[in-house]
């Protein structure tokens, strides 16, 4: 979009982690704001009109009314917590913020190079998003620590993972799938 840029490409105009979303690791979109990406965001305009604010919640209008149901469904990346992690960069800063997004960015990479089976990019992508960096690190530890792990297939070794982020996410409450909009009949 013209006139639409921004420095930060893994945590969106909108609240959306962009460095863990599936299209933006697999080089289909820059992020907000990185080139190409959403030419028809009206998120993006809103901010153009806005003085060029480079996160919604530096706008005085804050949440406002485009942010009304924007966590129901997802698109190719979860939305489920937009809201929650746009208060999240607002209270701790957005340098610690991206500090955090950078440490999951990168374990997202090694999850997907080391232990995707082929069916599990999206999987992985939502469960780093939506789980806490502490709650990553753990399966982390549990995988290098288990030495069966080493001498199964790639296509176990991935269910074993998946098992482990599901039993984390279901004793937080948390659904690791994308939630689609129902089509309309």
């Amino acid at each position: 979009m013209k006139d639409f840029g921004r420095e930060n490409l893994y945590f969106s105009l909108c609240g959306i982690n962009c460095g863990l979303c599936s299209m933006h690791i697999g080089g289909h979109c820059p992020g907000c704001g990185g080139g190409a990406g959403n030419q028809s965001c009206a998120i993006a305009k809103c901010s153009l009109y806005h003085d060029k604010v480079e996160y919604c919640f530096l706008c005085p209008e804050y949440p406002c009314q485009r942010y009304e149901g924007i966590e129901e469904y997802d698109s190719f990346i979860t939305h489920q917590r937009q809201l929650r992690d746009n208060e999240k960069a607002q209270v701790i800063g957005i340098n610690a913020y991206n500090e955090e997004q950078a440490k999951k960015v990168e374990i997202l990479k090694m999850l997907l190079s080391d232990y995707n089976d082929g069916r599990r990019k999206t999987f992985y992508c939502v469960a780093v998003n939506l789980l806490s960096l502490e709650d990553i690190e753990s399966v982390l530890v549990e995988i290098k620590n288990n030495k069966s792990c080493k001498d199964i297939s790639l296509k176990d070794k991935a269910e074993h993972i998946a098992s482990l982020f599901q039993n984390i996410a279901s004793r937080k409450g948390i659904i690791l799938k994308l939630r689609k909009k129902p089509v309309k009949k």
